[in-house]
């Protein structure tokens, strides 16, 4: 069985073709610029706690759940199975 494989995206002239008729639609894409980011102050930074408690108790609780590592079984591995 052969696997489909995902599109890759409109051709560059595909592209071109859509532009051209958002510019006659009247429809102006913007042009992507770079931004600096604005410098962030120097201050101190307020501790952890106060900042782990500014998240509501029931995210804290699905995060712990889905993010903490869990030892579900503990087995002996051969040396062979392990790069050298």
């Amino acid at each position: 069985m052969i696997a489909a494989e995902a599109p890759a995206g409109p051709s560059s002239e595909e592209e071109a073709v859509l532009l051209a008729q958002e510019r006659e639609m009247g429809i102006i894409t913007p042009a992507l610029e770079h931004l600096e980011a604005p410098e962030e102050p120097k201050a101190d930074l307020p501790p952890m706690e106060d900042l782990v408690n500014r998240i509501p108790a029931p995210a804290r609780a699905l995060m712990e759940e889905l993010f903490r590592a869990r030892f579900v079984t503990v087995k002996r591995m051969p040396k062979s199975a392990l790069k050298s």
